[in-house]
């Protein structure tokens, strides 16, 4: 190995954290050729996950190191959210035993070759801008995650989680279960109703919305008192979400019958 190559390494090993992931073109961007690439490949020195991505460790790759590696290394615009940041902020038993799902949301698709990186989850994406065109949440909180065997911590962003209820209620009923969602807002007596006012009014969906007060009333916890319902665009008209379901008077909203009233 060269003196410049040696140089290139010991560079490398200060600008990319030990186990997250930088794709070529980040690669290119700092200077490491495709060839400098292969002879650290070759060499032991990176290892290569998929195709034209690369990282400085051989031990099990993790999914919290692939949303760390987007978030700091690339540097997208993308935040865990939805289920999966209820999950990692303690509502897992809601809603599932393990993580087979990592839902991220951003303005922008992630990089195609999530899909061939060597994990057993897989990864969705959500238009962050449909939900809320405004993106008017304060940003997400970080939260330090242990990413690589050294032992190094850094902080992977999560929606809140009065922003990542709604980003599941999203999913209703198509890819999450009603029952599921009302076990979950039995249990989230803490939210922030101040955070939620903001939320709610910058809220696009009239269908998440009605289904939030749904299950908020339903559950009547202490912020939902706190709520300005005056402020918030509930649109008009009824919205069938479930087929012979039962209609809610209150939200114009086809609700399981079993489902019964707050």
């Amino acid at each position: 190995m060269d003196m410049r190559s040696g140089g290139k390494l010991n560079q490398l090993q200060q600008e990319l954290p030990e186990g997250l992931l930088a794709d070529a073109a980040w690669m290119e961007a700092h200077g490491y050729s495709s060839a400098l690439r292969s002879q650290y490949v070759r060499a032991g020195w990176l290892d290569s996950p998929a195709r034209r991505v690369y990282r400085r460790s051989r031990t099990t790759l993790t999914w919290q190191q692939v949303v760390v590696s987007l978030q700091k290394v690339l540097d997208l615009p993308l935040t865990a959210g939805g289920r999966t940041a209820l999950e990692q902020q303690g509502y897992a038993h809601y809603l599932s035993t393990a993580t087979r799902e990592v839902h991220l949301y951003g303005p922008k698709r992630p990089p195609t070759w999530l899909a061939s990186l060597p994990l057993d989850v897989t990864f969705h994406w959500h238009n962050s801008l449909r939900l809320f065109p405004g993106d008017a949440d304060a940003p997400p909180e970080p939260r330090s995650v242990m990413v690589n065997p050294g032992g190094l911590t850094l902080p992977l962003r999560y929606s809140s989680k009065e922003r990542a209820v709604l980003e599941l209620l999203d999913e209703l009923p198509e890819h999450e279960s009603f029952h599921q969602v009302d076990a979950l807002m039995e249990g989230m007596s803490d939210l922030s109703p101040r955070r939620l006012q903001t939320l709610l009014e910058a809220c696009a969906s009239v269908k998440v919305k009605r289904l939030f007060l749904f299950f908020a009333d339903r559950h009547r916890h202490a912020w939902r008192s706190r709520l300005d319902i005056s402020r918030v665009d509930l649109g008009s008209g009824k919205r069938v979400l479930v087929k012979g379901g039962r209609l809610d008077p209150n939200y114009n909203i086809t609700v399981p019958s079993d489902l019964g009233g707050p």
